[in-house]
């Protein structure tokens, strides 16, 4: 039998994960460089201003632990949904890999106690384009890889040069839009109906679809 973890030890776990929570939350909210360990520490309802110091080592350790917690938790999410859809003789379509690359990170930033993760990523790429990659360093993206090997195959009708701008053309459309819907759900000031309506996000989806699908050139 495992040895019982210690009250203490399981309140420094709970304290540490309020820690990333609330950071995500002031990252997602203000960017990255507007944050400082002081006001982490302070939102999180701590008297010791060191707490980030303590369990993390720097700000940047901290953006990165949120990072990867996320990373990883989407990456088991997407993978499971592909089987999913594999075992239903699927992809029969550019929506159904677009779904698979979205849904698994849209529930699991609806998941969370506070919906921030998509803004949290948004605010990471515009302070530091190169950091997802630095971090990730190419770990728990198999599921996400696996989704573009199957739009290729959607996209025999355009370049490998083509294929590549439709990638970039198309992260840049989900990252913004996840972003800014996630920011009006949050909004307390309006109910953003819109925003809210599950309808809105099947026509993201819908819209990132056809981007990849429509053909090359002008017409």
């Amino acid at each position: 039998m495992g040895v019982k973890p210690s009250a203490g030890a399981l309140e420094a776990t709970d304290l540490r994960a309020k820690v990333m929570r609330i950071a995500r939350g002031l990252f997602a909210e203000r960017g990255l460089r507007n944050v400082t360990v002081r006001e982490i520490a302070l939102a999180a309802g701590q008297r010791n201003m060191g707490v980030v110091g303590y369990y993390f080592g720097t700000k940047e350790n901290l953006i990165a632990e949120i990072l990867i917690e996320g990373a990883q938790e989407i990456e088991a999410r997407r993978r499971t949904y592909l089987e999913r859809m594999e075992l239903g003789d699927g992809p029969r379509s550019v929506l159904e890999v677009i779904e698979a690359m979205v849904r698994p990170s849209v529930e699991y930033a609806e998941e969370a106690t506070e919906n921030t993760f998509n803004r949290f990523l948004m605010q990471v790429s515009l302070s530091d384009e190169g950091f997802i990659d630095r971090t990730l360093g190419g770990r728990w993206n198999s599921g996400y890889q696996r989704c573009l090997r199957l739009l290729r195959g959607f996209m025999a009708g355009l370049s490998t040069a083509e294929q590549n701008r439709r990638f970039v053309f198309l992260g840049t459309y989900l990252g913004g839009l996840l972003a800014l819907r996630e920011n009006m759900i949050a909004d307390p000031t309006r109910a953003h109906a819109t925003w809210r309506a599950d309808a809105t996000l099947d026509d993201i989806l819908i819209t990132a679809a056809a981007l990849i699908a429509a053909p090359a050139g002008r017409p």
